[in-house]
């Protein structure tokens, strides 16, 4: 004979789902037989706050047991929620953020309260919709711009642009981005460059000079214009334009302008010359197209992007028969061990990673390039930097520094050959410039 299994479980006397017994409370220990103890504590006190945060535990003392009474205030053991709500008032963060929540859990549910569904949420889904809010409240925030920042904004993004379809290389923009204070201080990084004035410009005068029978004694290159490509703070620009010329400096840093332009306004006579403008050389080529009657490029061509564009853009901004003066660095071995080794790394002339050897020109390159635009080269010149006594002399040899001349060919083509004399006098300004050294 087999046992039946009892069962608890209450039927509903109408037929529907079973139901379950009512807990019993477990009696005192006095009513057990043992000891008095303390009543019960009620569960109806947190059954409320389970998914909320309900503060830091108190550290039970020495004698505290299951059977403690609370210790919470009284009319927060009676199980009212708002009381504990009042005391640390909080709001989650859709209500904070100004954005409706997500529908939560219904609250029916065993007597909980609904979980907080700000940006507390988890998981792949709450990471997309945290994700999704604080893209909504960058664009819905109102941030104070200043118009000085709003066009500098503008300009960078300018060209960044144009870096893309111009000869400006933007990684070359950043290096020089964080010397564009130190251009004028004669003993530091640009004090290579300060010394080569001392022979590029009379390279550039006595050329100009010997090329034109009309000049001012005082002012030799006086009714010049000529155009400085990648000007920096100025430290060509300033002695031309004391010799007369019209300058106009052009550089696609405006910080480098910034520093030219403070510069200049120490000399009132420098201010009416010399005009500089943050830009590139393909910016200015529509509106000054055959505008400048020589154009100078000195170490800026071992910096461009595309070297063919920008002969290209000197050509177009060059009147006929105007003269171009670029110096630069050669591409061989020993400008590598002497430009960058030596110079960058061990006695540290120049800054470390302002050169890429890669980047570096032949003047047989140079001289392709400028006459597959229309020059017609006329002097190449070497040239070499003494560190010891920090000034640059002239030589017959180009494997390091090397300077070159050229002229465009004018409307009606090449010079005829009978015109020997003015070319020997074209040839002369290198030796000019020498012994003027």
């Amino acid at each position: 004979m087999g046992f039946i299994k009892y069962s608890k479980r209450r039927r509903c006397p109408r037929g529907g789902a079973p139901q379950r017994p009512a807990r019993q409370q477990p009696l005192p220990r006095a009513a057990a037989g043992g000891r008095p103890g303390p009543a019960p504590r009620p569960k109806a006190s947190t059954a409320g706050l389970r998914g909320r945060w309900r503060g830091p535990r108190a550290r039970p003392g020495p004698g505290a047991g299951r059977n403690q009474p609370s210790r919470r205030p009284p009319q927060e053991a009676a199980g009212t929620v708002s009381a504990l709500h009042a005391r640390r008032p909080r709001r989650c963060g859709a209500a904070a953020a100004g954005r409706p929540a997500l529908s939560p859990a219904p609250s029916g549910a065993g007597g909980r309260r609904p979980r907080c569904w700000g940006l507390r949420a988890t998981g792949l889904r709450g990471t997309l919709q945290n994700y999704n809010w604080k893209i909504q409240l960058k664009s819905s925030s109102i941030l104070p711009v200043s118009r000085t920042e709003i066009k500098s904004s503008m300009l960078t993004m300018k060209r960044l642009f144009s870096t893309s379809h111009s000869s400006v290389d933007s990684k070359e923009m950043r290096k020089f981005q964080l010397l564009a204070h130190k251009w004028w201080d004669e003993e530091g990084e640009y004090s290579a460059l300060h010394s080569m004035n001392d022979i590029r410009v009379p390279f550039i005068r006595d050329t100009l000079l010997n090329m034109s029978s009309n000049y001012h004694l005082g002012t030799p290159l006086s009714g010049v214009k000529i155009l400085d490509v990648g000007c920096g703070g100025g430290l060509l620009s300033e002695p031309l334009g004391r010799l007369g010329a019209s300058v106009t400096g052009i550089d696609p840093l405006e910080d480098n302008i910034r520093t030219a332009d403070q510069h200049k306004s120490f000399d009132p006579v420098l201010a009416k010359r010399i005009q500089y403008k943050s830009s590139s050389l393909e910016e200015i080529v529509e509106e000054c197209m055959e505008t400048f009657d020589v154009i100078v490029a000195s170490e800026v061509v071992e910096h461009v992007a595309d070297l063919e564009m920008f002969i290209k853009c000197c050509s177009q901004v060059l009147k006929p028969e105007g003269s171009l003066f670029i110096t630069t660095i050669n591409k061989t071995q020993l400008s590598y061990v002497l430009g960058i080794v030596v110079a960058e790394k061990i006695i540290g002339i120049v800054p470390e990673g302002t050169h890429e050897w890669e980047k570096f020109v032949p003047p047989e390159e140079l001289e392709r390039l400028l006459e597959s635009n229309g020059f017609s080269v006329k002097t190449v010149n070497g040239m070499l930097y003494n560190p010891l006594s920090g000034s640059w002399s002239w030589m017959e040899s180009t494997s390091v520094n090397y300077a070159m001349h050229a002229v465009k060919s004018g409307a009606q083509g090449q010079p005829s050959p009978g015109d020997d004399p003015s070319e020997m006098e074209r040839e002369q300004p290198s030796a000019t410039a020498g012994t003027t050294m």
